[in-house]
């Protein structure tokens, strides 16, 4: 759910030039609800209350995930810089780390507050999902590791 959340919001902050008029979602986000309703049943009351929750936390997330992709080009800066050295990366490490944990907090606070407009069944079918998601990417990891000892 919180990945949805999470989705939901930034589909709807990075895909700006591909929106319509201010009412009507971007093509992103209006997949990914679709794709929401379909497999977790949701209400069409359930996503209204899902985006009252979301539109709140606006603000905030849009400053996370940018201060998110900020460290991020930080990191990889940092790595491919012809002065690096193990402290400047561990540094612009840490910075990531840091705004990975304020997000991991607001998709807890989040959480708390989506989880109980869905039902039991839609938690259940959101846990089934995530680990399917979750078993890709084992699955991809275990794939890489095998191509990478070749």
């Amino acid at each position: 759910m919180i990945t949805m959340g999470a989705a939901l919001v930034l589909g709807g902050l990075t895909n700006t030039q591909a929106a319509g008029p201010a009412d009507q979602p971007g093509p992103f986000r209006r997949h990914f609800l679709e794709r929401a309703r379909e497999r977790l049943g949701l209400t069409d009351d359930q996503v209204a209350q899902i985006k009252v929750v979301l539109k709140s936390e606006k603000d905030n997330l849009a400053s996370l995930l940018e201060r998110l992709h900020d460290a991020r080009i930080g990191l990889r800066e940092a790595i491919r810089a012809q002065n690096a050295t193990e402290a400047s990366v561990r540094t612009a490490s840490a910075k990531a780390a840091a705004v990975q944990a304020d997000f991991a907090v607001e998709r807890m606070k989040l959480f708390a507050r989506i989880s109980p407009i869905l039902t039991d069944e839609q938690r259940s079918k959101l846990a089934q999902v995530e680990q399917r998601m979750d078993d890709l990417a084992d699955t991809a990891i275990a794939r890489a590791s095998e191509r990478l000892a070749e």
